[in-house]
């Protein structure tokens, strides 16, 4: 039984058209298409929106996005194999699937959607945490999306959402939370895919915001962070050092202590550094 729509279970597509997942291309397919409704039903309504789905697979959530109503549907898919089980979607769906071949972090999507745009994906794991830093690092805010709805292993979507003091808490959590309102909307074991990933999954859904919480140079604010990070065993004045000559005032000016590491930092204390930084 198909369960949203008319055309058949996931299981005969695969089998039908021998799309058996390749680790190679991160492919962990979600079967259970009733999870695959929730998961578009995570992204709020969609018939007022553009969706745009990047490793749709045999296309388990794209029928879920057009069942539960999206406007119109844009996946990227650089499997070629996927590509027929894609086209009797399409053809199921008329005029609201348009299907790219090639490789989601090459293509600029943009021109093929019309706002509002909602992304919602089930991500390829090896290219999910480059792709949500690119959507959200882009040159201008508020971006061509208004919310992100997105599949993770569990550990990274925990990083996303992680709070000051806590061990997941780092480069990610502040990119998407100084931007974006972020929380985890759904989690799935390991044996809800085929095959089996090693660890449990989690949905994430971000919001964006109309403006950063905080004010900041971007470019200033991920330098400052990224710096920060890669050596968080280090006190502030230890791994900003090369930042600026008189970093420990500089630090002291933002309101910080130049011993403090960078998980004792919230987000508007890095803004407020990046703010003293950015004077030169």
């Amino acid at each position: 039984m198909a369960g949203i729509d008319d055309l058949p279970p996931l299981r005969e597509v695969i089998a039908r058209h021998g799309l058996s997942a390749r680790k190679a291309l991160g492919q962990n397919f979600l079967l259970d298409l009733n999870l695959t409704a929730r998961i578009a039903r995570a992204a709020g309504d969609l018939a007022n929106a553009d969706v745009l789905e990047i490793g749709p697979g045999p296309g388990g959530l794209t029928r879920g996005l057009l069942a539960e109503g999206a406007r119109h549907v844009v996946v990227v898919e650089k499997d070629p194999r996927c590509i027929p089980a894609l086209e009797e979607i399409a053809a199921a769906y008329p005029g609201r699937l348009t299907i790219l071949k090639g490789d989601a972090l090459e293509i600029d999507v943009r021109e093929y959607l019309t706002p509002p745009v909602k992304i919602v994906s089930n991500l390829p794991y090896n290219v999910g945490t480059e792709l949500l830093v690119r959507w959200l690092t882009p040159p201008e805010w508020p971006p061509f999306w208004e919310s992100l709805t997105l599949m993770f292993q569990k550990e990274v979507a925990e990083r996303i959402v992680a709070r000051p003091g806590s061990k997941t808490y780092g480069r990610l959590a502040i990119l998407a939370q100084w931007r974006t309102e972020a929380r985890i909307v759904m989690t799935l074991p390991p044996s809800a895919f085929t095959p089996p990933p090693k660890v449990s999954s989690a949905v994430v859904h971000l919001r964006a915001l109309p403006a950063p919480r905080f004010e900041a140079d971007p470019k200033v604010l991920e330098a400052v962070v990224a710096r920060a990070f890669n050596q968080r065993r280090k006190m502030l004045r230890a791994s900003l050092r090369g930042l600026a000559p008189d970093i420990e005032a500089r630090i002291r000016e933002a309101g910080l202590d130049p011993t403090m590491r960078a998980e004792q930092v919230d987000i508007e204390g890095f803004a407020r550094l990046a703010r003293v930084l950015a004077r030169g």
